[in-house]
């Protein structure tokens, strides 16, 4: 599995597959900018606007290893722990763990807010089947307790929004100074 160890590594891999579509109507690249854009605007920290950029990354690494990404309809590609995991090295657990629980945030949500699946899009609702569906009493207990789950659910919330078709948001190089900031190396 690929380890990220610079920031231009990261750079990189939204260059060469960021245009890429997944399940979703958007780019990889739209929907990351998307959603950091509006964690920034909620004024989220310098560490979760990051998370929110890269939560992703993943399905890249799926692009970049495989040559094309794993629909989310055939299998569950693990791509939030695919993608903390590479990210690991680079970034301290306030960035990786929220990109970790960020798959495990919707299928909470999903089973404590009733209104919440009818907002999820077409791809969420497939993908979160084979996620395993809205959590147990005992798996939500769990999750809970994590000390970033607050995080891993504001950026859930980043995540559904952030799938807009005409979205305003700004160039990856803006977020760039941000990266190098928070990165260990």
């Amino acid at each position: 599995m690929k380890q990220f160890s610079s920031v231009a590594e990261v750079i990189d891999i939204y260059t060469n597959f960021g245009n890429e579509f997944y399940s979703e109507d958007v780019t990889q690249i739209s929907h990351a900018l998307q959603c950091a854009t509006l964690a920034q605007d909620s004024g989220a920290s310098d560490e979760l606007i990051v998370a929110a950029l890269l939560h992703d990354i993943g399905h890249l690494i799926d692009l970049a290893e495989n040559g094309s990404a794993t629909t989310a309809f055939e299998i569950d590609a693990k791509h939030e722990a695919i993608g903390a995991q590479s990210l690991s090295k680079l970034f301290r657990p306030d960035v990786t763990a929220p990109i970790a629980l960020h798959v495990e945030a919707k299928r909470w949500r999903c089973a404590t807010d009733s209104t919440y699946h009818a907002t999820l899009s077409q791809a969420s609702v497939a993908s979160l089947v084979l996620q395993g569906g809205p959590m147990h009493a005992d798996e939500q207990q769990r999750f809970e307790s994590h000390p970033q789950s607050g995080a891993a659910i504001q950026l859930r919330t980043w995540d559904d929004a952030g799938k807009s078709l005409e979205p305003l948001a700004p160039h990856f190089g803006q977020f760039i100074p941000l990266l190098q900031r928070i990165a260990l190396t």
